[in-house]
């Protein structure tokens, strides 16, 4: 069954990097995969999405995704100011950074498909100490889509990281992974 995720959020908050990190580590366990960001003004902070088309077998579409089966959301200023829940599917969820509960994020998206939710901004800053999220989502949204194996993106985020951070940030990265894993709603 062929799988698709778009991805939220805004320059600088890691939404390239995780898809990558995920895109990496389905490779990994024999999957197809295309991954790829749309970006609009490239700047700090500007609303930018991302697409992973993930198959069982070669994938041969090469477009964005118009009616994700998840949509993963690492900002939650975004809820409002961007058309989120557009052309979902009765059985799509989303995943949002958010700290309040599924139903909480559910009445304010206005809409009735699945939705989870985890505090990523608030385990990125105790664990890693910036509100960089994209590692706390990733640990979110595969205990909830386990295409991937936990240790498998947690070796696939380590190597990502080796060389452009400290052994103690890759560290407190893997913290953030874990805790949003364990603290998804």
């Amino acid at each position: 069954m062929d799988t698709e995720i778009c991805w939220h959020g805004r320059g600088g908050q890691g939404v390239v990097t995780a898809n990558e990190i995920l895109a990496e580590a389905l490779v990994k366990e024999s999957k197809y995969v295309k991954a790829f960001p749309e970006f609009g003004p490239e700047r700090m902070g500007a609303p930018i999405r991302a697409f992973t088309r993930i198959s069982e077998r070669p994938i041969r579409v090469h477009t964005q995704i118009y009616s994700p089966d998840v949509v993963v959301i690492l900002d939650n200023t975004l809820i409002g100011k961007v058309n989120i829940t557009k052309d979902l599917k009765k059985d799509t969820f989303i995943l949002a950074n958010y700290p309040g509960t599924p139903k909480e994020l559910q009445e304010k998206l206005m809409t009735d498909v699945r939705c989870h939710t985890v505090d990523a901004t608030k385990i990125s800053m105790e664990e890693v100490g910036k509100p960089v999220v994209n590692t706390s989502m990733l640990g979110a949204l595969i205990k909830l889509l386990p295409l991937v194996s936990y240790e498998t993106i947690e070796s696939q985020a380590m190597l990502k990281f080796a060389g452009k951070l400290s052994d103690k940030m890759i560290k407190s990265n893997m913290s953030a992974l874990n805790r949003a894993y364990q603290e998804v709603q």
